[in-house]
């Protein structure tokens, strides 16, 4: 009798009692807390495959999604869903960055490409890593062969970097001038040969004296045979020569 008495105090005490929601992540409800919440099993065992993926649901819309619960009972729960405080920082940071990237920066310019035979050397030195003796050293060997015929011809110019390189290729094409004046291998004299950039005096006499013995030269190809010649460099060669 005594313990039922007070039994029934504590059952009364209980019964006067609100039940109290208190916030809670969605992402580690139970099966018994999903039961409570009003859910199916289906739902909640969407959830659980859900998370096993190491997966988190970062909003009561997705919760939606991923569990396929009622409009309804979304409405009726939501309210009491806390999710880390990251979860805002992050939609928050994805928003600025869409905003960032829309207004911050307009349409690149299609960059334009200028003719390295027609540049200037202020239109040289305006590149990184170009200042007054590297642009001067650069017109100085386009004089010296009439004009460049490659942008490969870059390389063979002491003190260019491949970084400034790279950044000529990019802000400049090689177009072959038609009042380029070529050298008739067949006919050059030997001064005349050795005068050219890329032949040596030793080089030269080779010339002549393979053409004084098999004949005249019919291509590239022909003259390609002679010991010691720069083979790497046949096609820049070629365009400066004429059979």
């Amino acid at each position: 009798m005594a313990y039922q008495s007070e039994i029934d105090r504590l059952k009364l005490n209980t019964e006067g009692k609100k039940t109290t929601n208190y916030p809670f992540n969605p992402n580690f409800i139970s099966d018994y807390k999903g039961y409570k919440l009003g859910m199916t099993v289906e739902e909640i065992d969407r959830l659980m495959k859900f998370r096993k993926e190491n997966k988190y649901v970062n909003s009561p819309e997705e919760f939606r999604k991923i569990t396929g619960i009622s409009d309804s009972l979304l409405k009726k729960i939501a309210p009491l869903f806390k999710f880390p405080n990251w979860t805002k920082q992050k939609a928050n940071l994805k928003a600025q960055q869409i905003d960032f990237v829309r207004n911050d920066f307009p349409k690149k310019e299609k960059l334009k490409v200028m003719d390295i035979n027609e540049a200037s050397q202020e239109d040289l030195m305006k590149l990184y890593g170009i200042g007054e003796g590297l642009s001067g050293r650069i017109l100085k060997q386009k004089e010296i062969l009439g004009c460049f015929v490659s942008m490969e011809q870059m390389k063979d110019i002491w003190g260019l970097s491949p970084e400034v390189i790279a950044e000529l290729n990019t802000h400049f094409k090689a177009v072959i001038p038609p009042t380029l004046k070529k050298i008739n291998v067949n006919d050059a004299s030997l001064k005349e040969l050795s005068q050219f950039s890329y032949f040596k005096y030793a080089l030269a006499k080779q010339i002549v004296t393979y053409r004084s013995m098999n004949g005249n030269f019919k291509n590239i190809e022909d003259l390609a045979k002679i010991k010691d010649f720069p083979v790497e460099k046949a096609k820049i060669i070629s365009l400066y020569l004429e059979f």
